[in-house]
Parts: C-alpha cells; structure tokens; sequence
C-alpha cells in the first residue's frame, strides 16, 4: 500500500512508521488512521520486525491530535458515537500490537496525540517537547483516558486545566521514560530500539501480552471504555463544546482557538 501521509521504513529488526504531515503538524485526518492501521498491522505481521518506533516528521510536532480542520458537518449522536469509536480504536491499535511500540515525541504532543502516545509501550522524547490535554479547554473529552494508569492522580491537574507542560516535568511524572537533546532523540531512540530486538520475539510477545493482561485485570479495558462513553457526553451536554464546534464549523479553526484561548487568557 503506497501512503499518503505516512512513511514506513525498516533498520534491521525495527520498523519505524513517521506520521508525515508536517505543513498541518502531522494532525490525525481520517486518511492519516487508516494508512497508519495498515501501517502497524503490516509490521505486527512481519516475522523480520521485532519493535516498531512511531514518529511525526518535521522536527516540530510529533502531533497536535485529531485534525479539526477536516470538514465536518452538524453530527447526530449516533456519528458522534461513530467517530469518538473510530478514534478509540486507532488508539488501541499501538496497545493490541504483539510487539513492543515506542513513541519518539519530538515537539507538540497534544490532545489525541497525547491519548495515542500512551497507548504505545514506551515514550522517549526531545528536550523540546511540549505536552498537553489541551482538549479540555473547549470541553472535548479524552476519548482513550490512559492516563490516571500512567501517572496515577497527578493526571487530574493536567485533566482539569488543561495546561501544557514540558519534557523535564513530563519525565518527573512518569509520563515519559527518558529525554534527550533534540539532535540525539533519533539515534538514541534507535539504540534502545535496536537494543530491545535483540530479545527473544517470543520473550518480548509474551512479556508484552501479560503485562496488558495484568492492566486488564485491574480495569484498563472497562475504564478507557467509559471514558469513550464520557466524551460522547461532553460533545451532546456541553454548552463550551457546542460554542466550539460552532466557531469551528462557521468560521474555522483559528477563530475557535482564539475564542477558546480568550477564555484562560486572565489566569494564564
């Protein structure tokens, strides 16, 4: 299959899959989901393959989440169901992989970046990466809620703000395991990438399978699912969501940013 807005490359036993948008911040469109469900069942299939890195092109994002520039028109609940499923199972697909997946974040890592990321085994990351679930901010929910299993309560600030923090605070807090100096990230992340496909497939399938078998013995599976749930609500009860998605629709994104940004401008 020939992608649009990926690149799938192989070095060695390691695959890396780059989404490859940067002129939009490599934003997920509807495209850019399915290219990458080919992408990582394609390597999951590969008996050559043992770790998949997942990246973004162009130095300044790995990505701002899903892209609210693709034109959308007034949604039912049943397409706003439709949509918040299809996004909570691209997010799975890095979590249902056989083989480990590591995030290399470079930049922005916001919104449903962010979801997809912790989705994925391991997170290495530049010095200049900025993170954030800034879709709080116009009251969208966070359709794959992994994140009170990573850093346990201290997500709720980051939740309830919004706030976007960097790669130092993001390592302190467990959300990435290591960061290097932007010209290292690549070399670095394949070292360890490289390092890691030495192991045994067979060891690195079945340590994966029990560790996501020990996540779903304490809930994973039934919180991330009810969090799918709360974020259909947020988009059908929201007055703030509603305004959004107007501004969005009438008058385009930059206007329901600016908006959106107005609101937090005073305690910023």
């Amino acid at each position: 299959m020939d992608y649009k807005f990926l690149k799938y490359t192989t070095d060695e036993r390691v695959a890396t899959i780059t989404f490859n948008n940067p002129s939009r911040y490599n934003a997920f469109s509807s495209i850019m989901k399915k290219e990458f469900t080919n992408a990582i069942a394609k390597a999951d299939e590969d008996d050559q393959i043992r770790v998949i890195i997942v990246t973004g092109a162009g130095g300044k994002a790995f990505s701002t989440g899903y892209d609210l520039n693709e034109p959308v028109a007034r949604r039912s609940v049943t397409d706003f169901r439709k949509g918040i499923a299809d996004d909570f199972d691209f997010t799975y697909t890095v979590w249902s992989c056989s083989k480990p997946v590591i995030a290399r974040i470079e930049g922005y890592c916001l919104a449903g970046a962010l979801e997809f990321a912790q989705m994925c085994d391991i997170r290495y990351c530049s010095e200049d990466s900025k993170f954030g679930v800034v879709e709080s901010r116009f009251s969208g929910g966070v359709a794959t809620l992994a994140m009170p299993w990573i850093i346990g309560a201290r997500c709720r600030e980051l939740i309830y703000t919004g706030d976007t923090i960097g790669a130092n605070e993001a390592k302190e807090m467990g959300l990435v395991n290591r960061v290097f100096p932007k010209d290292r990230l690549e070399v670095e992340t394949m070292k360890l990438a490289k390092r890691m496909s030495l192991i045994a497939m067979a060891c690195l399938h079945w340590n994966k399978r029990a560790i996501n078998q020990t996540y779903d013995i304490m809930g994973f599976g039934s919180a991330t699912t009810y969090g799918k749930e709360a974020c259909l609500l947020l988009k059908i009860d929201s007055p703030e969501y509603e305004e959004f998605d107007l501004l969005r629709r009438e008058k385009g994104v930059k206007e329901a940013l600016k908006w959106r940004d107005a609101q937090f401008k005073k305690y910023e």
